[in-house]
């Protein structure tokens, strides 16, 4: 049976970052409740509590609660109106299908000044003649009944004729609270039959005829250990007669007739609590422990698993020589949630517990590994060099560790040469001459006009007007 918590409260009030005590509005509808508690003292600034739904059998608890406007305790087991003189505020009440037979118990509803709605109907109450024109006439300050909206002539009408329908309603009642008696009486009746039927089948439970020894003090013989041996192969066997008569009671409980009551509806919740637990213990009879999963075969050899069924790639780099591992892991999965463990013949994958293991082509150099989360993807990639290779930088050549075979290395060393060197053409110029392709065509320099100077004439020697005068200083 459910009860309220605080926990359920701030289960319930996420709207209002789980604050309770400033919280304005509830629901707690369908949770089982038996008893109305906390609420009064927890969350006094309540304007809205839905309770619908549940088992509350009274009303109390809420006179705290000043600021509340509107309460919905539809599909309970309320019997009569009470504790709600304190809800000063109160406007709007809704107590459809109860089991509210004291059709007079709504006299307490007067003091709530400020109620405008009413809902009664589903209640053996409304089924009182004159039970719209009691309620109408005893609570002025309605609006609304049922959801049909209050007339004053209606209202007038009602008035004029309350002592008569006061009357009526009181027979009504007293009639409604002698069957409600025996009801009581025979709903406990029946419970205290259970219960013994109950407490036989508890007593006889597990009786075969058969009286065992201690087995400290006395061995069994071979006849009762044959008899402990088969026990397990007769327990198995009845359990298809257990289900089959569970079956069958469950069958007979849902077609038996039984009336509209507060205690039918426990009788029933009961039932199907009882259903509830009786699966839970055969689930939990079914569970098998799963034994660990193994990732090392008997012989040493590691074994290729993918537990958590990822997607994956492997590429041998024969340019850096390594072997990388794309493993396709979840792209929004927090990367504490992964462990990579590299060995030298396998590698390695723990995703949320699970494990993924890929046994390498080559030996790899656990050291030198690396691994590393995509950005874009979320993949995991997984570098891991290979034994007897040295990673370097983009665009170097990878070197190789020395063997023993030195014809091999001599010839390595010669390409590498071969490969440093740069060729070239040579060309003789004395046999053959080749133009000067750059400067075929000549540009003339263009200078300003202001600043270009005039064309000096140098004197030749072979003019016959020329004169070599020592003094005068030697043109540049």
């Amino acid at each position: 049976m459910g009860r309220i918590t605080e926990d359920l409260i701030r289960r319930n009030a996420e709207h209002n970052d789980c604050v309770i005590f400033s919280l304005e509005e509830l629901s707690l509808h369908q949770q089982e409740i038996e008893r109305l508690e906390h609420i009064d003292k927890w969350c006094r600034d309540l304007k809205i509590l839905y309770l619908q739904n549940n088992l509350i059998g009274k009303i109390e608890n809420v006179s705290k609660l000043k600021k509340l406007e509107y309460l919905n305790l539809a599909l309970n087991n309320i019997e009569k109106i009470e504790n709600l003189e304190g809800c000063e505020g109160l406007a709007k009440l809704d107590l459809t299908v109860n089991f509210i037979g004291e059709l007079s118990s709504v006299k307490t509803l007067q003091h709530n000044i400020h109620l405008r709605e009413l809902f009664l109907m589903g209640n053996p109450c409304a089924d009182f003649d004159g039970y719209r024109q009691f309620v109408v006439a005893t609570l002025q300050q309605l609006k609304w009944l049922d959801g049909k909206e209050i007339e004053r002539s209606e209202r007038i009408q009602a008035l004029q004729n309350f002592p008569v329908v006061e009357q009526q309603i009181r027979e009504q009642e007293k009639a409604y609270c002698l069957r409600r008696a025996k009801d009581k009486e025979e709903a406990q009746r029946k419970l205290q039959e259970e219960e013994k039927e109950g407490q036989e089948e508890r007593s006889h439970s597990g009786f075969d005829g058969h009286v065992y020894m201690d087995t400290s003090s006395t061995l069994p013989s071979s006849e009762d250990s044959r008899d402990h041996g088969r026990a397990p192969e007769i327990q198995e066997r009845e359990c298809p007669k257990k289900k089959s008569d569970g079956s069958q009671e469950d069958l007979e409980f849902w077609n038996k007739p039984s009336l509209f009551t507060p205690e039918s509806r426990l009788e029933t919740l009961r039932h199907v609590e009882k259903q509830r637990r009786d699966q839970e213990k055969l689930s939990e009879k079914k569970k098998k422990v799963k034994a660990p999963r193994r990732l090392i075969a008997e012989d040493g050899k590691a074994l290729n698993v993918n537990e958590p069924k990822l997607d994956f790639s492997v590429k041998d780099d024969e340019k850096r020589h390594q072997i990388v591992l794309d493993l396709a892991v979840y792209r929004y999965m927090d990367t504490s949630l992964i462990d990579v463990d590299v060995q030298p013949t396998y590698v390695r994958v723990m995703v949320k517990g699970k494990p993924f293991q890929l046994v390498l082509p080559a030996e790899v150099k656990p050291d030198s590994s690396s691994a590393a989360r995509s950005q874009t993807t979320g993949h995991l990639v997984i570098c891991m060099p290979k034994v007897g290779e040295v990673i370097t930088g983009c665009g170097q050549t990878s070197k190789r560790v020395k063997s023993p075979r030195v014809s091999t290395d001599s010839s390595r060393e010669q390409t590498e040469k071969r490969g440093k060197q740069v060729e070239r053409l040579e060309v003789d110029p004395n046999k053959r001459s080749f133009p000067d392709v750059a400067n075929i065509v000549q540009e003339k320099k263009h200078m300003p006009r202001r600043v270009r100077a005039e064309p000096k004439i140098a004197p030749n020697e072979e003019d016959p007007g020329f004169e070599d005068n020592p003094e005068v200083p030697p043109l540049i």
